[in-house]
């Protein structure tokens, strides 16, 4: 006699298991031809929290009381053309590019943090301050830093023109990533080596799926960025002839490899990403 029973008594049971190793929405079900209720809930509740992400403006002086006693010195204020929320989402140019400068004074330090909303003011609000705490224990014994540039309805290149502003030798912008279905509230680090106006995606270096406990750690995060800072310093520049080979050794910038892209091999960035 055949034995037709199921292998096994339920579909979820295979994924159980998988589905605490990533946030994707996989083996979610089935009721009939559809999806089963909670998981069609869940997927308008992700949906809402990512549009949310997006739209909810930035808090400023509250997210400043957050970063004041990072022990750089006073954050300082700055404003993209974008005057408010909807101009920023429908004209990215205007993100690009800051209102004024003229209050900023040049610091000439080594290095220069540009904390940025972008396209998730919650990813800043959530991990900003843990982030930048992370990178100050790591960099300021090696490198000076100037005070903190905190900019609103910002896109990545506004660091070019704080940076050049501020006269630093590297800018590091800490912004908001776009939010997904999975994740609302991650964060994306652009390095920009001799930074200024005209700079390109090409220039910069990107780590990006910063959001403990999910995410990439603020130390592991820090840490690749004191490696790419090495490496930059030592190249000259930074961007896609700077690559980080360290892997999961991150004890610190003795393995580092800059590789200078050859006719036959493809140049290398470190990551992409959509906040430009």
């Amino acid at each position: 006699m055949t034995d037709h029973s199921p292998l096994v008594e339920s579909s979820d049971d295979i994924w159980k298991e998988l589905r605490t190793a990533t946030q994707a929405r996989i083996g979610l079900g089935r009721t009939g031809n559809a999806l089963p209720t909670v998981r069609v809930l869940d997927l308008k509740t992700a949906h809402s929290s990512a549009r949310d992400a997006v739209h909810i403006p930035l808090d400023a002086a509250e997210f400043a009381s957050t970063i004041e006693n990072a022990g750089i010195g006073t954050p300082q204020f700055v404003q993209s053309e974008a005057q408010n929320r909807s101009v920023y989402l429908r004209r990215p140019d205007l993100g690009r590019t800051p209102s004024s400068l003229s209050h900023l004074t040049a610091d000439h330090s080594d290095l220069g943090f540009v904390l940025a909303d972008g396209l998730s003011p919650r990813g800043l609000l959530s991990h900003g301050a843990g982030l930048l705490h992370a990178l100050i224990a790591e960099l300021s014994t090696s490198y000076t830093i100037a005070p903190p540039v905190i900019a609103t309805q910002a896109r990545v290149a506004i660091g070019d023109h704080i940076g050049a502003a501020l006269g630093v030798r590297t800018v590091v912008v800490i912004i908001g990533e776009r939010p997904g279905l999975s994740v609302a509230d991650s964060l994306g680090i652009y390095l920009t080596h001799l930074p200024g106006p005209g700079c390109t995606d090409a220039d910069r270096n990107c780590i990006s799926n910063i959001h403990p406990p999910d995410g990439q750690s603020y130390i592991r995060a820090a840490r690749t960025v004191e490696t790419l800072l090495a490496g930059a310093l030592k190249l000259g520049r930074s961007g896609v002839e700077l690559k980080d080979e360290t892997g999961m050794d991150l004890a610190g910038t003795e393995t580092l490899t800059i590789a200078r892209p050859s006719s036959q091999e493809e140049p290398y960035e470190l990551n992409g990403s959509t906040n430009d």
